[in-house]
């Protein structure tokens, strides 16, 4: 008979989430007024609450409506980097997003994931680098472990499960590079 998960047995007692229950709770309902909410157009509120919990946070950010960030603790975000409609960062480990970087709407930046191989399931982490220049297409997502080469490009729809080449453009899922990316001035 082969093993199977046995979800009883899960432990993620050794994860720190990098805030005890008070600021946790306190950035849940931040998050659902000023972030998630769609009726929040507001951008500059937006980046003086996170700098109040604690991300690095450049200048010339624009957030968008309907953004969700898990820890804006372990968020750090360039100078003049543009985060679209409904992103989700869902950054269980830091995240770092360099300067004039968009991340179009609905794209997913996610950390964790589980171990399929552990009757446990265990959960795993990972940080994220998004090097200057990045542009990620309307719902591409980019797993944990991964890091985006300046400049890249990740299509829309696309899944970056595996680090980017600086200024490559890349396609599908897994993510593949296509191109080479060239800016004229």
């Amino acid at each position: 008979m082969m093993t199977q998960t046995d979800l009883s047995k899960y432990n993620n007692d050794w994860f720190n989430e990098g805030a005890g229950l008070v600021k946790r709770s306190l950035w849940f309902m931040v998050n659902a007024l000023f972030f998630i909410n769609p009726l929040n157009p507001l951008s500059g509120i937006k980046v003086q609450l996170l700098r109040l919990f604690g991300a690095e946070v450049g200048k010339g950010v624009v957030i968008k409506p309907g953004v969700n960030i898990k820890y804006p603790w372990k968020l750090v975000l360039g100078d003049y980097t543009w985060i679209g409609e409904r992103v989700w960062i869902d950054n269980l480990e830091k995240v770092v997003i360099g300067r004039n970087c968009c991340l179009s709407q609905e794209c997913l930046i996610l950390i964790g994931n589980h171990n399929y191989k552990l009757s446990t399931f265990d959960l795993m982490v990972a940080p994220v680098v998004i090097e200057d220049g990045v542009w990620m297409g309307a719902r591409s997502i980019v797993t944990g472990g991964v890091r985006c080469g300046s400049h890249s490009v990740l299509s829309v729809n696309s899944v970056a499960s595996a680090n980017l080449e600086p200024y490559a453009i890349y396609r599908g899922n897994p993510a593949h590079k296509v191109k080479d990316r060239h800016i004229e001035e």
